[in-house]
């Protein structure tokens, strides 16, 4: 496996270790004038009483006697400690700007002055030492190393372990997972792995409902095309049964058409039909689809009951996206409600409005969802009694969520099942 990334890394933070050190190092070196040393702070306290001593052997023995004391100091004391003849300048060294001195008028016995002049303050450097020490220049290049490879294996080994995820995933392994991968990481490295295990999981999802879809659509299929089969068998063996073969030819065609309508419509739904910048009045909306709803259910003897909570029209805002997939998805809804309603039982439709979003319930009194299922109902194919193509709410769910709204069914405690759909007037409202 190629290891770019962590050459590159290593080298360029070894570098720049090494250059921060030997950037430490000459701004120390540059900085050194600026600052009295400890030896130049302890000479300035010592400086009037080597000034006494000497004034007073000056005094009593002349510059003999100060020659015999400057030899028994040490050099770098007798370096600071000199005698000059009053009145000469102070010249040398000691015009740079860190030298300090104390001076001492004296007098020898042969009645010549003469002045002291201790020096105290580093003195000036004529060069500048721009290389470290073998032993900084070691730790800086040993050191850097391992704290440049250190620091390049932690940022590209869980890029490492990415890759390898991906490269799995593009196989065809869904199951693949990074997030037990990169361990007690708590920094971005480890939110990417979390967002590569969401991305996982939902292909897996997505993956697995379109083979439940192919495998249910199959199934859907296979019997009312068996029936044509059996049907046109029939009419060639008994060409007398010609005329109830046809009907059932006809019936089962008509079967076989709205099981396409209802895959076409889930297809729209689910591949962003909502797009279309349509406006419209959702109460409008409702108000037809209850209409007709309740034509059909006069044959049945359910009662729908329509409640609005809602502002006047000049003050609801109207919807944008598509105004069919809309209508559609509150059918099938209704539509739903009254295949399990009972004749002397009722629908109730409420709709209102919350000034960012309207909220469509409704709600039956028939013997409401399974609790096994009822997570699972707006899938395809899910049936709640056994019966039916089981496409009606799936279709319901995808226009819903295209819209950028929620749909959500749960059963009502005194019976029937209450389903609640959430429409924005603005997408992400909700």
């Amino acid at each position: 496996m190629k290891r770019r990334l962590f050459w590159k890394i290593l080298i360029a933070f070894w570098l720049t270790f090494f250059a921060i050190m030997q950037g430490v190092w000459l701004l120390f070196e540059l900085n050194r004038d600026r600052h009295s040393p400890p030896d130049g702070a302890l000479a300035r306290v010592a400086a009037p009483v080597m000034l006494g001593s000497a004034a007073e052997l000056v005094a009593e023995g002349g510059p003999a006697a100060f020659a015999r004391m400057t030899a028994r100091l040490p050099a770098e004391q007798r370096d600071r400690l000199a005698l000059v003849a009053a009145g000469a300048p102070a010249g040398g060294p000691a015009a740079h700007p860190d030298e300090r001195l104390v001076t001492r008028a004296v007098t020898a016995p042969d009645g010549r002055a003469y002045e002291l002049r201790y020096r105290y303050g580093e003195p000036p450097r004529r060069w500048l030492r721009l290389n470290m020490p073998p032993e900084m220049l070691v730790i800086g290049l040993l050191g850097g190393l391992l704290f440049s490879a250190v620091l390049a294996w932690y940022l590209t080994e869980p890029i490492n372990r990415l890759r390898g995820g991906f490269e799995r995933l593009a196989r065809g392994n869904l199951g693949t997972r990074l997030g037990g991968s990169v361990g007690r990481r708590r920094d971005e490295i480890a939110d990417l792995a979390q967002d590569f295990d969401r991305m996982a999981q939902r292909l897996e999802q997505l993956v697995g409902a379109r083979d439940r879809l192919l495998h249910d659509v199959s199934h859907e299929l296979r019997s009312p095309l068996a029936r044509l089969q059996l049907a046109i068998g029939l009419a060639r063996q008994s060409p007398a049964r010609l005329e109830a073969s046809l009907d059932r030819i006809d019936q089962e065609a008509r079967r076989l058409d709205g099981l396409v309508g209802e895959l076409l419509a889930l297809a729209r739904a689910e591949h962003g039909a909502a797009s279309a910048e349509d406006y419209f009045d959702l109460a409008e909306i409702v108000r037809t689809v209850v209409e007709d709803a309740r034509f059909e259910a006069q044959a049945s003897g359910v009662v729908i009951r329509l409640e609005e909570e809602l502002p006047p029209e000049e003050q609801r805002p109207a919807l944008s996206g598509h105004a069919e997939l809309v209508r559609r998805a509150i059918d099938n809804i209704l539509r739903n409600a009254l295949r399990f309603s009972a004749r002397g039982q009722s629908v109730s439709v409420r709709i209102g409005f919350s000034g960012e979003a309207y909220r469509l319930v409704v709600a039956d009194q028939g013997p409401g969802i399974d609790e096994a299922i009822l997570p699972s109902i707006f899938d395809p194919f899910v049936r709640g009694d056994g019966t039916g193509l089981g496409l009606g709410l799936a279709i319901a769910q995808r226009s819903v969520v295209a819209h950028g709204g929620q749909i959500m069914a749960r059963n009502d405690e005194a019976g029937g099942l209450v389903v609640v759909v959430t429409l924005p007037t603005q997408p992400g409202a909700i």
